[in-house]
């Protein structure tokens, strides 16, 4: 039989889980942009080296965790057209360098840089004199080919809007081998904590100046910290093409994952104006 300070307990067990169940919900939703941000935008140091990862930014079992039950559920989707086309020939080359380069662009010029994609093309006006380390990369990595061929391997529709780019590898785990400093963090673009529509800016560990070729590209609005370097404006005409690459989708109909869209680089070019 069931005393009553025993009923009192547990009466009193079941509130407390109960209080203990809103407070996670509340945490989990409170979290959850900054987690889709780490899932994208994020990297993980191996090993002592530099290498960027399909999840969250990992330091341990728990994080990894939190990451997973933070992911917002969705019905899956049918699959939309794909508008882009097929890709040119050619592979991708296997390049790596230990030290970044040596600084070659004149800081004083404008410099434009091209994505010539299957979607179309997007065109990039740089911030040289704001970041000349992540555009003298950009251009030393460009005269070597190395974004040619590569895919763009994140789209996120949720919480973000941003496509991710630059990983010879196309799994979030390529890079060029060294890393270049955060710059330009302090932009007048960057209000209210917003990246807005038409940034281009680098990847990151999460840590300070471990930026190396991967970036995303926005095509709306997006709220993230001011700490992933913006180094370039869009064209108009290329956020009209990154729209229609969102509008495809992403693989797994949670606003995270591959974009349905095969958006290959066909070639990357950095011109001096």
């Amino acid at each position: 039989m069931v005393t009553q300070e025993q009923r009192r307990r547990q009466l009193a067990r079941e509130k407390f889980l109960r209080q203990q169940q809103r407070r996670t919900a509340a945490r989990r939703k409170s979290h959850m942009r900054n987690t889709v941000v780490a899932s994208v935008l994020g990297v993980v140091v191996v090993g002592g080296v530099v290498s960027y990862a399909t999840g969250v930014f990992k330091d341990d079992g728990k994080k990894a965790n939190a990451g997973a039950e933070v992911t917002p559920s969705a019905s899956p989707t049918s699959k939309a057209p794909d508008p882009c086309a097929k890709p040119a020939e050619g592979a991708v080359k296997s390049l790596s360098w230990k030290t970044e380069p040596a600084m070659t662009v004149d800081k004083s010029a404008d410099y434009t840089m091209k994505l010539a994609t299957t979607c179309g093309d997007i065109d990039v006006a740089l911030k040289t004199a704001a970041a000349p380390h992540t555009v003298n990369s950009f251009d030393f990595l460009a005269g070597k080919g190395f974004f040619d061929h590569t895919k763009c391997h994140r789209l996120t529709t949720n919480g973000i809007y941003v496509l991710q780019c630059g990983d010879p590898k196309g799994t979030g785990s390529g890079g060029p081998g060294y890393t270049i400093p955060d710059e330009n963090l302090k932009d007048t673009s960057l209000k209210g904590g917003i990246y807005p529509a038409g940034t281009i800016a680098m990847a990151n560990t999460g840590q300070k100046h471990t930026g190396g070729s991967q970036f995303f590209l926005v095509y709306q609005d997006s709220q993230l910290p001011a700490s992933y370097t913006p180094f370039g404006t869009i064209s108009k005409s290329g956020l009209t093409v990154l729209k229609k690459i969102a509008a495809a989708g992403e693989s797994t109909g949670q606003g995270d994952g591959a974009p349905n869209a095969t958006v290959v680089v066909n070639k990357l070019t950095v011109t001096k104006s």
